[in-house]
């Protein structure tokens, strides 16, 4: 007799249930838990990290992902511009760029930009916020660029000829109609990429930095060695990111929904 679909819905939580009921059991059994615990979860060190691994930690760690952020969504932009430009030489330099910087780890472009700009550039101090902003936020331009020129090839070739018929020029229709389309189809993966850029924010030690620049992974670093307790302060460390990124995953996640459930409308308007 055939099952139902809520009959083998059913059956696969119960079998599901059982997998995890056997997982946990074995790990119950081989893991050695009071040495767990006296290296990972020592709540005696915990109270030391706090406020500073609040501040500057995590202020200083949402400081360089904001910054980069913004810097690399605007050269993003420019850069998928240039790819769709009709002028080769545009199209040669975003793509060259692009594939540079997808290409080498984001710890050597950090080294690059905290070392050798002060050297090629005799005289140029820049904070350290500045330095990781310029850093991580010329190799997000890389991947933000491809998913931008995805997004503004999407809209539909209508959109601009209806505003040029309307007496607009195409750069003020780019502008106007076609961008901020094209940033509404794209939010998931910029999302993404917010997250990506909290998490490479964590390689910023590599530049060295005075106790007001110290980031989450710095203070994890450092309360491991000052406070002892095992690894329990990369554990909190851990403990914040997640506090960041879980949260930015709930909101990509609703913005596919959302933008799921926007196609569907829009197809069903034109059937």
């Amino acid at each position: 007799m055939a099952l139902t679909a809520t009959q083998r819905r059913r059956r696969s939580l119960w079998v599901q249930g059982a997998i995890g009921i056997v997982v946990i059991a074995i790990l119950a059994l081989i893991i050695d838990w009071p040495a767990v615990a006296d290296s990972f979860l020592r709540f005696d060190v915990i109270p030391k990290l706090f406020p500073t691994i609040l501040f500057p930690g995590l202020v200083n760690t949402l400081l360089y992902t904001a910054t980069s952020f913004a810097f690399g969504l605007t050269l993003g932009l420019i850069l998928a511009l240039m790819r769709m430009a009709t002028f080769k030489p545009y199209q040669w330099i975003a793509k060259v760029y692009i594939e540079f910087f997808r290409g080498i780890p984001a710890l050597l472009v950090l080294i690059g930009a905290g070392f050798l700009l002060p050297i090629a550039f005799q005289g140029l101090k820049l904070p350290l916020w500045a330095t990781v902003m310029i850093a991580l936020g010329s190799v997000s331009a890389a991947y933000m660029a491809e998913t931008l020129r995805a997004g503004l090839q999407a809209v539909p070739k209508g959109q601009i000829e209806a505003a040029r018929s309307l007496g607009m020029s195409h750069t003020r229709a780019m502008i106007t109609i076609v961008i901020p389309q094209a940033f509404r189809i794209v939010l998931p993966p910029l999302t993404n990429e917010v997250i990506l850029l909290t998490k490479d924010s964590s390689l910023v030690y590599v530049l060295g930095m005075q106790a007001i620049n110290y980031d989450i992974t710095k203070i994890g670093r450092d309360g491991m060695i000052t406070y002892g307790g095992g690894a329990t302060a990369f554990v909190v460390a851990g403990l914040l990111y997640l506090v960041i990124t879980v949260p930015l995953s709930m909101l990509a996640r609703w913005f596919e929904r959302r933008s799921e459930q926007n196609s569907q409308r829009t197809s069903r308007k034109e059937k």
